[in-house]
């Protein structure tokens, strides 16, 4: 829930957040985004969808909240009602947002108590008995939350907006899973979290879509310790000769099911995308906040009242360019800015800083050609006859040419475009597709072919943990259920 408020002037430079603008995200790689883990994007995926569903559709997936145990209770890990997640679509080219999903979450309370000593007292935990196997089956339920899915039309906070709703009952509010709280308090944690997979009418779009929210299995796969310790690991070793560290952790995810016709033009295949998260600019902390706020009564206090514009706090739209691309100083300005302004970052591109570090690190001939417009079309424009627009702004977004034929999922190569999958990464990103692998080789070179000074390019470059499209489910919203919180 979004509460407005007028703060006075002596109180504002201490109230908004941070002092800045806006600052952001993904698996922790920006400074300030360390504060705000509910807001922090940590991966984005957008290809037309395979398996049992309709390739005539796009799906998104929006992943928030980095590194979750699935022990981390009693709260879990819900998300900020006072935030708004956005997913942008540009189906032009131009580097500015034509379709814009935006999702709103609330909190519902039910102040569940048991009787102690002839007294009613609040219960300490998330549930009081099991719960499932239906989305309404939430009478154990002490706190939950729901959400809205609008569709705005146009730049994101001047568009013309309208609701996605429910098709089977035109409701316009959606439930969201509890987290996979363990297998006591879910007989059936799969089958519970696939009662909140909702077909959904949308404006303006004669076929209808999905939407799923909650959380899933962390998706991605990588050396993440060893990376960031000076790359402490075989560059040029074998593929899954490494540990994915963070496969035993979840995330939650925000996933659309789109139909092609729904996101495109009519005029241009390739589309654009990118998620962000934005927070109101100011928070005043409140100290003596009351049990009444919590359940939802009108003269409570919260712990935080905020208030102000939306302001961004998170962007993620390309795979590891905040992590292993944008330099420290900048990590929070970029994921504070938009596409249309990514001009001011061109040089991390054209003069990447990753090859040289290798090379330091471990002998490796990194290229010597500049500018690496080889990554400019990668990062920035899409790659010509691939998915590239006919008329392109540069801009970091994730670009997938919606009419190169989907490739099954026995049939996928990991390392997508590289091996021929035009269907993979850096076309779009499924998530079976090894997108670390495939950058490093990209950074070192691959695409400048046998340019003499293109260095080492043909080295098998790898982080050593392998994924596959074997690692997914093959129907929406594709990431596997949840890790539980105990067994």
């Amino acid at each position: 829930m979004h509460t407005l408020i007028k703060i006075p002037a002596a109180l504002l430079s201490l109230a908004i957040v941070a002092g800045n603008p806006a600052y952001a995200s993904s698996h922790r790689e920006a400074p300030f985004i360390t504060n705000l883990p509910k807001v922090d994007g940590t991966d984005f995926y957008m290809f037309r969808s395979y398996g049992s569903e309709s390739d005539t559709t796009v799906t998104f997936i929006a992943n928030y909240q980095p590194l979750q145990d699935a022990y981390g209770g009693p709260n879990y890990f819900d998300l900020d009602t006072e935030a708004v997640y956005e997913i942008h679509i540009d189906n032009d080219g131009d580097a500015i947002e034509d379709i814009t999903f935006q999702f709103d979450f609330n909190d519902v309370i039910n102040d569940l108590k048991v009787p102690v000593n002839g007294e009613m007292v609040s219960v300490p935990l998330k549930n009081i008995g099991g719960i499932g196997p239906n989305a309404t089956d939430t009478g154990n339920v002490t706190s939950r939350q729901t959400y809205t899915l609008t569709r705005i039309n146009g730049q994101r906070r001047s568009g013309n907006t309208s609701s996605v709703t429910n098709s089977a009952d035109g409701s316009s509010t959606f439930l969201k899973p509890l987290d996979n709280i363990g297998t006591k308090s879910f007989s059936d944690y799969a089958s519970y979290a696939n009662d909140h997979i909702y077909s959904v009418a949308i404006p303006g779009c004669a076929d209808t879509g999905k939407v799923f929210v909650g959380q899933r299995r962390e998706g991605f796969a990588v050396n993440l310790g060893e990376v960031f310790d000076l790359v402490k690991t075989d560059p040029v070793g074998p593929r899954n000769g490494e540990t994915n560290v963070i496969a035993d952790k979840n995330i939650t995810s925000l996933a659309l099911q789109i139909p092609i016709s729904c996101v495109t033009n009519g005029n241009e295949p390739v589309i654009g995308a990118w998620t962000t998260a934005s927070l109101p600019q100011a928070r005043i902390l409140n100290p003596s906040p009351t049990a009444d706020a919590f359940t939802g009564g009108s003269n409570g206090k919260k712990a935080s009242v905020q208030g102000g514009a939306f302001t961004q706090v998170s962007r993620l739209g390309m795979p590891l360019v905040n992590e292993v691309v944008i330099g420290l100083k900048d990590k929070d300005r970029f994921n504070a800015s938009h596409p249309s302004g990514d001009g001011q970052f061109g040089t991390y591109v054209t003069n990447p800083v990753l090859p040289e570090l290798l090379e330091i690190l471990f002998g490796v001939t990194a290229p010597n050609v500049f500018p690496r417009n080889d990554l400019v079309q990668v990062f920035l424009t899409g790659v010509p006859s691939l998915n590239q627009p006919a008329s392109v702004t540069a801009s970091e977004m994730l670009r997938l040419n919606t009419t190169i034929a989907v490739t099954p999922a026995a049939s996928q190569s990991s390392l997508g475009v590289l091996d021929g999958d035009n269907a993979g990464f850096p076309n779009g990103r499924r998530p079976g597709d090894d997108v670390v692998d495939i950058a490093l080789r990209a950074a070192m070179g691959v695409l400048l072919g046998s340019n003499p000074d293109a260095g080492d390019n043909m080295l098998p470059y790898t982080d050593g943990a392998i994924v596959s499209a074997a690692d997914f489910d093959q129907a929406f919203p594709y990431l596997k259920a949840p890790v539980p919180g105990s067994n």
